[in-house]
């Protein structure tokens, strides 16, 4: 049986404002990354491609070490986006009641009230999603896919839209559970932030220093209306049929290296394909160059394949076998939309 949420069209939604143009799409993205720029030093290509994720509709994964501004960097994208924002501090005794909510008896009307846990929000941030236990994380599995959760045998949706961020810390093990692939595969990307050079990080501390205060104000750019406009002018831009296949053949060169146990699944090549779009759109373009492919595979597909174990063994990274494989699978040389 074919997955639905693969080959499937959506079905339209009454409630979807119209797609917005191109140009308009990328003159708010600019003005959100901007806007996020006044709070957040040295991320912006990480943040231009976490924006991408929101207008391709996808969700992301930050994995780096603490302290890098991870956090800051989705509250301000939020702020920008005028997203409602919830932080969920993830801890080993967390439990999937705490973010999807639970029904709680009301003595006065002797009825169960349903209360809304966090996850009920534009954008979701998951601090430390690896430092809870996997039944905890399956909580997020359904809402990351179909944009609701069920509780007690109901199906409440979530506010349009809706988006994921997470994060997790890829240097401690001791009390962490790593992330199950089929979870992983739920997110569009997964981004490194790295450490900024000593200019920037100088920047940050004279930054803090001028303003006094810890908190970062990040002024409001767009509405959620106008997020869900600006997807659906994303969604607007069709793809060359040259490019499409080239996202098809990376996918399928992930399959067959010899380095790797598993390989991309279509959902991996379907998501390289919408983001390539989004970073095409923020860009000012109505058409999808091979370039924006190459731009985000590694973010897209690395953390869809599992190596062997002599790969593992001698160090090799996922990231080293995509790089390998843009190197080595045919690039389109001529797109017909551009």
């Amino acid at each position: 049986m074919n997955d639905p949420d693969l080959n499937d069209p959506a079905p339209a939604d009454p409630h979807t404002p119209g797609p917005l143009p191109v140009a308009d799409v990328a003159a708010l993205g600019e003005q959100v990354l901007a806007e996020v720029g006044t709070a957040v030093v040295g991320m912006r290509d990480a943040l231009q491609v976490a924006l991408a994720t929101i207008l391709a509709g996808g969700h992301v994964l930050f994995e780096d070490v603490p302290g890098l501004g991870k956090t800051l960097a989705a509250r301000s994208l939020a702020a920008a986006l005028g997203l409602d924002f919830a932080r969920l501090q993830c801890t080993p005794d967390l439990l999937p009641a705490d973010i999807t909510g639970s029904s709680v008896f009301d003595p006065a009307t002797r009825t169960f009230e349903f209360r809304p846990g966090p996850v009920f929000t534009g954008l979701f941030l998951a601090d430390e999603i690896n430092r809870t236990a996997p039944k905890t994380q399956s909580a997020l599995l359904e809402a990351m896919a179909e944009r609701q959760v069920s509780i007690e045998g109901t199906s409440r949706p979530l506010p349009r839209p809706f988006h994921v961020l997470a994060t997790s810390n890829p240097v401690e093990y001791e009390g962490t559970y790593p992330l199950p692939e089929a979870q992983l595969d739920r997110f569009m990307v997964r981004l490194a932030v790295g450490y900024p050079d000593a200019t920037q990080e100088a920047e940050v501390l004279n930054r803090r220093l001028a303003r006094r205060q810890e908190a970062a104000p990040v002024g409001q750019v767009v509405d959620p209306t106008t997020v869900l406009a600006m997807q659906a002018g994303t969604e607007a831009v069709p793809v060359d049929p040259d490019v499409v296949r080239y996202c098809v053949d990376l996918a399928a060169a992930t399959r067959g290296h010899t380095a790797l146990e598993v390989g991309a699944s279509p959902r991996g090549s379907q998501n390289l394909v919408l983001l390539a779009r989004a970073v095409a759109v923020l860009d000012g373009r109505d058409y999808v160059l091979p370039e924006d492919v190459k731009r985000v595979a590694v973010a897209v597909l690395a953390h869809r394949i599992t190596l062997t174990p002599t790969a593992w063994a001698s160090a090799t990274r996922p990231q080293d076998v995509v790089t390998d494989l843009l190197h080595t699978v045919p690039t389109p040389t001529t797109v017909r939309n551009a």
